[in-house]
């Protein structure tokens, strides 16, 4: 309402919270006037969950003065799907928001071109490695379709952090699992923390990881049509495999009410979260529980004590259950000829050689008895996501196939 309104938008005596907001938008839009148009990136909604999400900005965005004359708003506004139920609702989201008069007029203005980002950390956090990927490749055909519906020019914004249960899959490979339509000339990334060292660090390093991920990026538009859409039967496996993770992972991080005081004497959260180093808190409120905490001192502590729970958790009891539905054969055909499902298997695979149960299992012991009650939950799932990655790479040990990378992980440990 207050966006049709013809009457002038003005907040006479904002609060301290609300006047910081509109500072916000004030600083936009001189940045704008000082440094031209594209001083500016897209306007990017963290756990967006629908439509009025993306209005409140245009209608922010007015009061605090970062609009034209004639009230058009100079911004690309992309919304941040970062939960497993927000991704599988942003398509409807979207749809919903083109068919709202105001943002269809406002998304015209900027070329009918739009944004939308996708949350990696968040949604593993929610339900696991696996229900994570497979959320997150639904997401992304289905957004496809939708922006192909509305006439959308629609470019897809990858939330990835560095390890891999923050999406930090190898560029090249990353690329080349997306589905059908999601790479028509644009492709968006974030880079983060140390990993813009790793890969931009040094001129050639910088060189050769802008190639990669071009060279991919060109290769898929180029063939796009001819890039394999996944089975009816492949789609099954991997939605069996992301069920099971997700009920075993959800069962030990959400529902088990000991596993928060496992994971703050396991893990040293208590020391991440008073280290003043990062660009926001460690918590989104003033909560305890696993779900108020942000994803990177999450998988960070995970990462300490050794035991990148994160990165594998209920991956082992997923693949157990795809086998016994439809048979090993038909869920090595399924990883061997669908690069989403190998690529999966690959990351997952990586982080489990890079995990040190016996070092964690110290770590456990601080946690008394909820740490003998819990710990040997977490040990029989890895060994079950081992079991399960050695049965579909047909292999004796983790990353036989890959011995450079197999030695080197050797060697640093």
């Amino acid at each position: 309402a207050a966006l049709s309104s013809d009457q002038p938008l003005a907040i006479e005596h904002p609060s301290e919270e609300a006047a910081s907001t509109l500072d916000v938008f004030r600083a936009l839009a001189e940045a704008r006037e000082r440094y031209g148009s594209e001083a500016l990136g897209p306007y990017i909604i963290s756990m967006a969950q629908g439509p009025d999400d993306a209005l409140a900005v245009l209608l922010l965005a007015r009061v605090g003065g970062c609009a034209e004359p004639n009230g058009r708003v100079p911004l690309d506004i992309s919304p941040l799907f970062e939960t497993i139920d927000d991704l599988d609702a942003g398509p409807d989201v979207l749809l919903a928001l083109c068919k709202n008069a105001t943002y269809a007029k406002h998304v015209t203005e900027r070329g009918k071109r739009q944004i939308v980002m996708l949350g990696y950390s968040d949604s593993n956090k929610d339900g696991g490695i696996a229900t994570s990927r497979v959320a997150l490749f639904r997401a992304q055909e289905n957004l496809v379709s939708t922006a192909a519906e509305l006439g959308l020019e629609l470019t897809l914004f990858h939330g990835r952090g560095g390890s891999i249960s923050r999406g930090g899959s190898k560029p090249r490979a990353g690329l080349l699992a997306t589905p059908r339509g999601a790479l028509r000339g644009h492709a968006r990334s974030t880079e983060q923390g140390e990993i813009i060292g790793d890969k931009f660090g040094l001129r050639g390093i910088a060189t050769r990881t802008i190639e990669v991920s071009l060279g991919a990026l060109l290769e898929r538009t180029a063939g796009d049509e001819r890039t394999p859409i996944a089975t009816d039967e492949q789609r099954a496996i991997a939605q069996t495999i992301s069920d099971a993770s997700r009920a075993k992972y959800r069962s030990l991080v959400h529902d088990d009410p000991d596993f928060t005081e496992l994971f703050q004497a396991m893990t040293p959260i208590d020391v991440i979260e008073r280290l003043e180093i990062g660009s926001r808190p460690a918590r989104r409120r003033n909560m305890r529980g696993v779900q108020d905490l942000r994803a990177i001192p999450w998988v960070f502590a995970w990462t300490q004590s050794r035991a990148t729970l994160p990165g594998w958790f209920g991956v082992g009891t997923g693949i157990a259950a795809a086998i016994e539905k439809y048979g090993v054969q038909e869920v090595r055909r399924a990883k061997r000829d669908w690069p989403f499902l190998a690529m999966l298997v690959s990351d997952v695979e990586m982080v489990l050689a890079k995990s040190d149960l016996d070092i964690a299992a110290r770590y456990a012991e601080l946690a008394g008895d909820v740490g003998k009650r819990l710990f040997p939950v977490i040990k029989t799932e890895y060994q079950s996501a081992i079991a399960g990655v050695l049965a579909l790479n047909e292999a004796n040990e983790l990353l036989e196939h890959d011995p450079t990378l197999q030695r080197s992980i050797q060697l640093r440990n």
